[in-house]
């Protein structure tokens, strides 16, 4: 009997133990699942801005491709969109002068997306910062100033890529909603997924020619944003109107 009790209690215990566990396992998947946390750190740690508070930013990025930007900026020249955010890789931008200068003069914001298509997070701080560097160069001769973000070309990036574009006067922009649409599940795949934005959302989209479907979807885009009674800014807007989260990667 003394056994039994012995053994009986040592299983309860264990028992206990491992419900005890799986209570706050599941707990945790819960919150990471349902609520997007920033993670904070000192004040002077360079982070990466995802989310904003109030509006909604359209962002573009162009990393390659000649045919698929202009239809999209005519189809926001054609809803009346004024601001929107174009992240430009500095190749590029060296080969479309035309529709660099269009993007200016049409009122939206310009960040630079790296010069060549490569992964931040493969290259040492110097090599970053090179590619940056570049892309900058590339944006001077264009005569366009005052770039303010930069995006790691392949969305990847890690706090050398923070400290590197912190260094050289750019905040690094990413997002908090995702359209896919460069994967092209059809144009009412890209609406429904864009359409889970809220005020403060940051969303990524593409005007690379591997993004064949954008420019249909945008105009059910736009009215959707507009009968939710959102206000399309810029990243610089978005983050001049109100605060912003941010997340540090370490």
């Amino acid at each position: 009997m003394k056994f039994f009790y012995v053994f009986h209690a040592k299983t309860i215990k264990q028992l206990t133990l491992i419900l005890i566990a799986a209570f706050f396992t599941a707990m945790f998947l819960f919150m990471e699942t349902t609520i997007h946390m920033p993670v904070f750190s000192s004040k002077d740690d360079p982070k990466a801005i995802y989310k904003g508070e109030n509006d909604i930013a359209l962002t573009f990025n162009i990393g390659w491709g000649d045919e698929k930007a202009e239809p999209i900026l005519d189809v926001l020249k054609k809803e009346n969109v004024k601001a929107a955010t174009f992240f430009l890789s500095g190749s590029w931008a060296e080969r479309h002068p035309d529709l660099v200068s269009r993007i200016v003069k049409e009122g939206y914001e310009i960040g630079i997306l790296g010069y060549e298509y490569k992964d931040y997070t493969e290259l040492e701080a110097d090599k970053i910062r090179q590619d940056i560097a570049k892309a900058q160069t590339a944006f001077a001769k264009l005569n366009i100033k005052d770039i303010n973000y930069v995006r790691p070309p392949t969305g990847h990036f890690d706090k050398k890529t923070l400290e590197s574009a912190k260094r050289l006067g750019y905040t690094v922009v990413h997002w908090s909603i995702d359209s896919k649409d460069w994967t092209n599940p059809g144009a009412n795949a890209i609406v429904e997924r864009v359409g889970k934005a809220k005020k403060g959302d940051i969303v990524l989209m593409h005007a690379s020619d591997s993004a064949k479907q954008t420019a249909k979807a945008l105009p059910s885009i736009i009215e959707n944003i507009k009968e939710n009674n959102l206000k399309l800014v810029t990243v610089s807007e978005m983050i001049a109107n109100a605060s912003t989260s941010t997340e540090e990667i370490k």
